[in-house]
C-alpha cells in the first residue's frame, strides 16, 4: 500500500495520545528474565513515550550472510515483566515507526488482556531508531504552495517526473548500500530474530495496515511459529505496489463522497451545500481559489488535496477539516495555514520509498504510468495524479527490486482479519483475497470505512474479537460482520 507522508500507517494518531498517558507508571516494569534482550531507556530522539523501555538487537543486514555486516533494531516493550505471552506489534506504513505503538496498545487492551500480555513493538530495519535510510535533505525538492498533481501540460508533468527522479538518485547517493536488504521479507526474518530473543516459542502479532503484509508473510515463511495473529486494514496479497495504488485511487473517491454527504448532514454549520453533489461544487470552487491564490502564499490547492486525503483514513478528522475550509470560506485562514506548515515538515519519507520501491517491480517506461494515471483520474480525480507522483520515485530507482514472497500455503495457520468496509487504503477486495490465501482464517468487517479497526476505532463489536481470539486463541466460527462506528457530529 502506498501511504502518503502526510499520513500515519493507521489512522490512530488522534486516539493513541490519551491513550497512552492514562497507562500508570506503575503498571511497567522492564523485564529482565527469559529474555537476550537488556530493557533500558529509550533513545532521547526517538517516538518513545515516557514509561517505555527500549532494547537492540543486531541482525543481519544480509539473511543470505547471516555472519556478514549486521544492522541494528530498536525495540520497546510496555506492560507486566512476568507476562505470560508476549504481543509483537506494527503500526504500517511501510516505513512507520514503531517505538511508540507499544504503549499505546498495551494502554488500550482491556485488563484481562493486559495482563496476560506484554507488547513490543520496533523500527522495521531502514527506520528511525534502527539502522534508518536516509536520502539527505530534499526539503528544497518540495515547496509549497506545490503545484498542482494533476498536470495541465506535459511542462507540468515533466518538472514533477524530474523531482522524482531526483529524490531517487538522492536516496541512492546516502542509502545505496542499504537499499537491497529494506525488503518485507527481510522485516519479517527480524521478527523472527525479535521472537527468538524474547525467549518465546511462537510470535503473538498484531499488524496494521501494511503490516498485515508483513504478518502474512511472517506466517509464510515460519508456519511452524505462527502463534495468534491479527492482521487488521488488510492488503491485497495479490497485488504489486504499483497495482494498489490504483486499487486504493476509487476507494478514496468514495470515501471523499461519504464525507462531503456527511457536511451536508451539517449545512447549518459549514455552510457549504445541503446534498453531496452541492458540497463537491463548494470544495471544487475552494481548491480553485486557493490555486489561484494560495492562503498566505504557501497553502494551495495541492494543499488542500494532501488535508483531504489524510482526513479520509478516520473519520475523527472530518469536522475539524471541515471546520477549517468553513473558516477559510469565511475568511479565516489561520487553521489552514496551520495544517499546511505542518505537511512542510514531512516531505518525502525514505524507509516507506525503499521499502515500496524494492518489494515490488515497478514500470520503468512513464509512457505505462501516464496512461495508467490518466484511467484513474477519470474515475478518482481527486486522488489519482496524487498517489502516482507519490510513489513515482520508484519509476526511478537505482535498486533492482526483489523478487517477493507469495503468501499463504496449506501450513500457514488460520488467522484473525479485522477489515472496515469502505476502508480507502486496503479496500475489502484485498481483504477477501488474503482471506483466500490463508486458508481457515476469519475475516470480520465493520460496516465503516476508518482504516485501523481493533482498538482505536471504539468499536466494541471488533474490539470484542479482537480480545476474544487473544485470551483463548479461537477464531469465530465463520466470516462476520460489525455495525460500523457512525462519523462524529461538528
Amino acid at each position: 500500500m502506498i501511504l502518503k507522508p502526510t499520513r500515519r500507517g493507521v489512522a490512530v494518531a488522534a486516539a493513541l495520545g490519551a491513550l497512552a498517558l492514562a497507562v500508570p507508571e506503575s503498571a511497567h516494569a522492564a523485564p529482565q528474565a527469559a529474555s537476550a534482550l537488556k530493557w533500558g531507556a529509550c533513545p532521547a530522539s526517538s517516538d518513545a513515550p515516557h514509561g517505555t523501555y527500549c532494547s537492540t538487537l543486531k541482525v543481519p543486514l544480509d539473511y543470505t550472510k547471516p555472519n556478514g555486516r549486521k544492522i541494528t533494531l530498536t525495540l520497546s516493550i510496555a506492560g507486566l515483566a512476568n507476562a505470560e505471552r508476549t504481543l509483537v506489534v506494527n503500526p504500517g506504513g511501510p516505513g512507520e515507526s514503531g517505538i511508540a505503538l507499544a504503549k499505546m496498545v498495551w494502554g488500550s487492551l482491556p485488563q484481562n488482556v493486559s495482563e496476560k500480555y506484554n507488547v513490543v513493538s520496533f523500527d522495521p530495519r531502514g527506520v528511525g531508531a534502527s539502522t534508518p535510510v536516509s536520502c539527505g535533505d530534499t526539503a528544497k525538492l518540495i515547496k509549497h504552495p506545490a503545484s498542482s498533481y494533476a498536470p495541465a501540460n506535459p511542462l507540468q508533468e515533466k518538472k514533477r517526473r524530474v523531482v522524482a527522479r531526483r529524490v531517487a538518485e538522492r536516496c541512492q547517493v546516502k542509502s545505496g548500500a542499504l537499499l537491497p536488504y529494506i525488503t518485507t521479507e527481510n522485516a519479517a526474518r527480524d521478527m523472527d530474530r525479535i521472537r527468538a530473543a524474547l525467549g518465546r516459542t511462537k510470535l503473538d502479532y498484531l499488524g496494521y495496515s501494511y503490516g498485515s503484509r508483513l504478518g502474512a508473510t511472517y506466517a509464510t515463511l515460519f508456519p511452524q511459529r505462527t502463534g495468534r495473529m491479527i492482521l487488521d486494514s488488510v492488503m491485497d496479497p495479490t497485488a504489486t505496489s504499483y497495482a494498489a495504488q490504483f486499487q486504493q485511487n476509487p476507494a478514496l473517491q468514495k470515501r471523499a463522497q461519504q464525507f462531503f454527504t456527511w457536511i451536508a448532514k451539517y449545512d447549518s454549520t459549514y455552510h457549504m451545500g445541503t446534498t453531496e453533489t452541492e458540497v463537491s461544487a463548494a470544495w471544487q470552487a475552494t481548491r480553485k481559489k486557493l490555486a489561484a491564490h494560495p492562503a498566505g502564499g504557501r497553502a494551495g490547492s495541492t494543499e488542500l488535496d494532501d488535508l483531504l486525503a489524510s482526513a479520509m483514513y478516520t473519520n475523527m478528522e472530518w469536522p475539524s477539516l471541515a471546520e477549517m475550509v468553513a473558516d477559510y470560506r469565511r475568511g479565516d485562514a489561520s487553521a489552514l495555514l496551520n495544517a499546511t506548515d505542518q505537511l512542510a515538515f514531512g516531505g518525502v519519507n525514505p524507509s516507506q520509498l525503499a521499502y515500496n520501491c524494492v518489494d515490488d517491480a515497478w514500470p520503468r517506461d512513464w509512457n505505462t504510468w501516464h496512461k495508467d494515471t490518466v484511467a484513474s483520474a477519470a474515475e478518482a480525480p481527486l486522488f489519482a495524479w496524487m498517489n502516482t507522483w507519490y510513489s513515482a520515485p520508484c519509476a526511478y530507482w537505482k535498486t533492482a527490486p526483489v523478487k517477493p514472497v507469495k503468501i499463504g500455503s496449506t501450513k500457514v495457520p488460520p488467522v484473525l482479519l479485522l477489515q472496515a468496509a469502505d476502508d480507502p487504503a486496503t479496500p475489502l477486495a484485498g481483504a477477501r483475497r488474503m482471506r483466500e490465501a490463508l486458508t481457515g482464517s476469519r475475516l470480520v468487517v465493520a460496516d465503516s470505512g476508518n482504516h485501523g479497526q481493533y482498538l482505536f476505532d471504539t468499536n466494541d463489536c471488533m474490539d470484542a474479537h479482537g480480545n476474544r481470539y487473544l485470551l483463548t486463541g479461537k477464531l469465530p466460527a465463520e466470516d462476520t460482520t460489525c455495525k460500523g462506528v457512525a462519523a462524529p457530529t461538528p
